[in-house]
């Protein structure tokens, strides 16, 4: 059965489409799958001119409303190649619109791993192919933007396609790359880095230190090699610059070549245990060390034409096997090799939606790695626009203060759209001058909340026209982000500067302590940049 979204349950309306109907004299719904977590109803169906299954993906209403999912459905469906799910049609009727594609007999990723975590070739047929994927996707100047367990689909014969992009297609690139780690560390220990990577809020978070490090894969479950720990934890790494998509699917095709390479002849073997696996191996606390120069040989290039891309036409197998011990020929450097900024041929950052024209400032090229920036309660401010009364402006120096006991707390309004009163409410940064800036972590005490990241040039004043002028003024960076406790924004340009940030909050999260009513509460920003 084909899997995409986090599986809400079905919302019908007025019109909404029965078992038997058919679309546009030619598609015939079959059966109700489920609704996707943005609400959209997905239908296996057939079509009956060519006699074969499709899936149907449905949208209320059409018109302006569809015209993103219309488009990306255009532009996918010039992308054809035996990682990416195919489509075949989209249609708006003005009260709903439509998208037709391929239909995968299988399951998700997200399905399979709750049967148990992959072995590391399993792992890396996955991620190759999702890899070989995305690299058609680029290859187009589009990013994919939602890449995770729940948009991998595993079908019965183990073709693994990536379904599902974005409705825009605008989002950073660099993210598609660090999904891909994600999802080599969700297929080999079962968890999600929510902290380092956007991703479902259903999925399990994964196991970290007490400093809040993030485990490694060898620390979760025994067995995995060094190259395959440190080649996910360095593209999870947002301190260390992300290979182009092609040199990634060139490293993961030539592991997944050679299925020895997964295998850890020193490891206990599958399954592994739970906690810290690898008693040999050091016990988390913070990032692999940087300088991995003794690991042994560089696989990666910075010529694209000593990694040529290749569809993954690998299948996997669809029951999870044992340790094969055999000898491992090599290992693998990791991705922290590649310093600088990424060059935009080799498939950096672009296509960011809303790029600010104004706001960022040029600068020379960073040296050593990003870290945090102090930042002191007369850095931070509340930006309440019209038509706000500014009187939830409190409290808000405890956002900077190290302690996610405490934090800024919204008013409770009726409604998740700040009861229609204004357009949202946002907490103003000032970094004291122009930095450079690799991500803002943003930490919420309950999940659910719409956020994006805004730049502007100044602070125009802590007064109701100064708020209204950063509203009007202020340019997004990258695309809303909805969901969980832990956003990371990091669509920042590596040769540009920036003094004045804003995280705004168009969207609030429903309370759990009172039903009907919905805020936010920021525990902590962190900004890590030079």
């Amino acid at each position: 059965m084909t899997q995409v979204g986090e599986g809400r349950g079905a919302e019908y309306g007025v019109g909404a489409p029965a078992g038997g109907e058919v679309l546009a004299e030619r598609y015939q719904l079959e059966q109700h799958v489920n609704s996707d977590s943005a609400g959209r109803q997905i239908w296996r169906g057939v079509d009956v001119i060519l006699r074969r299954q499709v899936a149907i993906v449905i949208r209320y209403p059409g018109g302006p409303a569809a015209a993103q999912m219309l488009q990306t459905a255009v532009e996918a469906s010039r992308i054809v190649h035996p990682n990416l799910v195919g489509v075949y049609d989209a249609i708006d009727e003005h009260h709903r619109a439509y998208v037709v594609r391929e239909w995968v007999d299988g399951a998700s990723l997200r399905d399979h791993v709750a049967m148990g975590p992959f072995d590391g070739t399993r792992a890396v047929a996955v991620a190759h192919a999702v890899a070989a994927g995305a690299t058609a996707v680029h290859s187009t100047g589009m990013s994919h933007g939602n890449i995770h367990p729940g948009t991998v689909l595993i079908g019965l014969d183990g073709r693994v396609v990536l379904a599902d992009p974005r409705a825009d297609g605008t989002a950073p690139v660099e993210e598609d790359v660090r999904g891909v780690g994600a999802l080599l560390y969700f297929a080999l220990t079962g968890y999600w880095p929510h902290a380092e990577v956007a991703g479902p809020t259903s999925l399990p978070d994964a196991m970290r230190d007490r400093t809040g490090a993030l485990a490694t894969p060898r620390q979760v479950r025994a067995g995995i090699p060094d190259h395959l720990d440190n080649l996910t934890m360095d593209l999870l790494d947002r301190r260390l610059p992300v290979p182009a998509t092609e040199v990634l699917t060139g490293e993961l095709a030539r592991l997944d070549a050679q299925p020895e390479l997964a295998y850890d002849p020193g490891g206990p073997g599958y399954p592994g245990g739970s906690g810290y696996a690898d008693p040999g191996y050091p016990a988390a606390g913070g990032y692999p060390d940087p300088d991995r120069s003794s690991t042994g040989p560089i696989r990666f290039s910075r010529d694209p034409t000593t990694a040529t891309p290749k569809p993954s036409g690998r299948k996997i197998a669809l029951g999870l096997s044992g340790l094969l011990v055999a000898g491992v020929v090599g290992l693998l450097v990791g991705l922290n090799w590649l310093t600088g900024s990424p060059d935009p041929d080799e498939g950096g950052p672009s296509g960011i939606a809303g790029n600010p024209t104004t706001a960022p400032q040029p600068s020379v090229e960073p040296t050593g790695q990003p870290g945090p920036l102090a930042l002191t309660a007369d850095q931070v401010r509340v930006v309440d626009p019209p038509d706000g009364n500014r009187a939830e402006l409190a409290d808000v120096e405890l956002v900077v203060d190290d302690d996610l006991s405490t934090g800024w707390r919204s008013d409770r309004y009726n409604s998740a759209d700040w009861g229609s009163i204004k357009p949202g409410m946002g907490i103003l940064i000032n970094l004291g001058e122009p930095r450079q800036v690799s991500a803002v972590r943003v930490e919420l005490a309950t999940g659910g909340a719409t956020a994006d990241l805004r730049v502007g040039d100044q602070d125009p004043g802590d007064n109701r026209a100064g708020d209204d002028q950063i509203y009007q003024t202020y340019q997004p960076l990258g695309d809303p982000v909805s969901g969980g406790t832990t956003i990371v924004f990091s669509a920042f340009e590596p040769d540009q500067t920036y003094q004045y940030l804003m995280v705004w909050f168009s969207e609030l999260a429903p309370d759990p302590e009172n039903a009907g009513k919905f805020g936010v509460e920021v525990q902590q920003i962190a900004v890590e940049g030079y």
